[in-house]
């Protein structure tokens, strides 16, 4: 599933293999400018996104239903930081974790 608010721009749509694209439950626009992927922002980041999650409660449903049907869940995004990315706090969220 693929998780971020735009398309990576290297991955043609019609060659991906991504089985969902949950946009919506990406960071804000406002959100995902403000970080603009730097890690001093982090924290402030994860407290913010977390704050914009509590708004999607049907979207995170939506894919804890999909990892208990298909018991595995595999978040994709096009961030090139693999731990400072909007990917890393669903996780945390989904598994119950600060």
């Amino acid at each position: 599933m693929l998780v971020d608010r735009l398309w990576p721009r290297a991955l043609k749509k019609e060659n991906a293999r991504v089985h969902l694209w949950m946009k919506d439950i990406a960071p804000s626009n406002a959100l995902r400018k403000w970080f603009g992927h730097k890690p001093e922002r982090w924290p402030e980041f994860q407290r913010k996104y977390r704050a914009e999650l509590i708004q999607k409660k049907e979207l995170l449903a939506e894919l804890k239903h999909a990892e208990k049907v298909h018991r595995k869940l595999t978040l994709l995004f096009g961030a090139k930081d693999p731990k400072h990315n909007q990917a890393v706090v669903l996780v945390n969220v989904l598994r119950n974790k600060k």
